[in-house]
C-alpha cells in the first residue's frame, strides 16, 4: 500500500474524499487590513464547518494563500477565533493581520468540537467515534483535507502556493496535512514537532489530550516517517527548547533523521528546526522567521 494511504488509513472511518462540497458566505467586511468572509462549508456531509477566510484589500487576484489551523490549549469556544483574534500563547498581532499584510490570504475552519461546533465533551466524543469505527483526529484531518478542495475552487487562490501553519494542535495539523497532501507547497508548524517515543520514554503522554492518540500508529509509523512524507517540500519547524509537550530529546532525533532524508533528496535547505528559549509559547523570533519562511518559499 502506499505510504500516504496507509496513513490515511489508520485515522479511521471517513466519509469518501471526493464527495461533493460547498459554501454559503453569511457575510464579508473589510476590516482595517483585509477582507474578511464568514463561510459555512459543507465538507463532510453530516456536519456544517463555519470557517473564516482572509485576504488582502489590494494586491494579485490570485493569493497565496494558507491553511491556518487553530490551537487546542483547552479553550473550546476560540477555533477559527484564533485566526483573527489571536491566543494568549501566540504573539501579537494576531495572523489574519500578519498574513495579509505581507499578500498571503488564510482559511481557518472550526476543528470537531472547536468555536461553533463546540459543546461536546472532548473524551465522551472520543470514546463515542471509537465505538463506531472512527478517531478524532481522522474527523479533524478529515475537514482540514477537503478544505484544501474547497481552496481550490476559489478563483483569488493560487493552488499552486499553498502553505499550512498552526500553534500546538494546530501544528500538529498543519504537518499531518502537507505530509498526507502534496498540494501543500509549504509547511510551518509552532511548538508541536512531538516525537511519540520520546513522550512515551520520558512519561509525557499525559502532557497531551485525547485527540492526540491514533489507534495503531506506532505499528506503522512514528513522527519522523510521517515528516518525511512531506520532503522535499519547505518545511519550518519552529519549537521552545523549554517546551515539555515537545522534548529537546525528540526534536533531536527528528532533526537529525529530516536533515539525511532532505540531503539525499537534493534539498537540505529546505527542511529547518529551529529551537528558542521558550516553552509553549510562539515569541516575536518565531513569528519573525516563520513569516520570511512563507514570503521566500511560497
Amino acid at each position: 500500500m502506499d505510504t500516504r494511504k496507509k496513513l490515511y488509513s489508520l485515522l479511521g472511518d471517513l466519509p469518501p474524499l471526493d464527495n461533493p462540497i460547498s459554501a454559503d458566505t453569511a457575510y464579508a467586511e473589510e476590516r482595517k487590513n483585509y477582507t474578511l468572509e464568514k463561510l459555512t462549508l459543507n465538507l463532510n456531509g453530516t456536519e456544517a464547518v463555519p470557517a473564516y477566510f482572509v485576504k488582502p484589500k489590494t494586491g494579485d487576484k490570485k493569493f497565496p494563500t494558507v491553511l491556518f489551523c487553530h490551537s487546542h490549549g483547552g479553550k473550546y469556544d476560540r477555533g477559527k477565533e484564533e485566526l483573527v483574534q489571536g491566543n494568549t500563547y501566540l504573539t501579537n498581532p494576531p495572523y489574519a493581520e500578519s498574513l495579509t499584510e505581507l499578500g498571503l490570504a488564510a482559511l481557518c475552519i472550526d476543528s470537531p468540537l472547536f468555536g461553533e461546533r463546540s459543546g461536546r465533551d472532548e473524551l465522551d466524543y472520543y470514546k463515542e467515534t471509537i465505538l463506531q469505527g472512527k478517531v478524532l483526529w481522522g474527523l479533524m484531518v478529515y475537514d482540514h483535507l477537503r478544505a484544501l478542495d474547497y481552496l481550490h475552487t476559489r478563483p483569488d487562490v493560487d493552488p499552486s502556493r499553498l502553505a499550512t501553519l498552526g500553534m500546538s494542535m494546530g501544528s500538529l495539523m498543519a504537518w499531518w496535512i502537507a505530509a498526507l497532501d502534496e498540494r501543500i507547497k509549504v509547511c510551518t508548524d509552532i511548538c508541536c514537532m512531538v516525537d511519540y517515543h520520546t513522550l512515551l520514554k520520558k512519561g509525557l503522554l499525559k502532557k497531551h489530550g485525547i485527540y492526540f492518540y491514533i489507534p495503531k500508529l506506532l505499528k506503522y509509523f512514528d513522527t519522523s516517517s510521517i515528516n518525511a512524507l512531506i520532503a522535499p517540500r519547505y518545511h519550518l519547524s519552529v519549537n521552545g527548547s523549554q517546551d515539555e509537550l515537545a522534548p529537546l530529546e525528540g526534536l533531536d532525533v527528528i532533526d537529525t533523521t529530516l536533515k539525511h532524508i532532505y540531503k539525499e533528496l537534493g534539498a537540505p535547505e529546505a527542511w529547518q528546526l529551529k529551537k528558542y528559549p521558550a516553552g509553549h509559547e510562539e515569541t516575536t523570533d518565531m513569528r519573525k522567521d516563520i513569516l520570511k519562511f512563507l514570503t521566500t518559499n511560497l
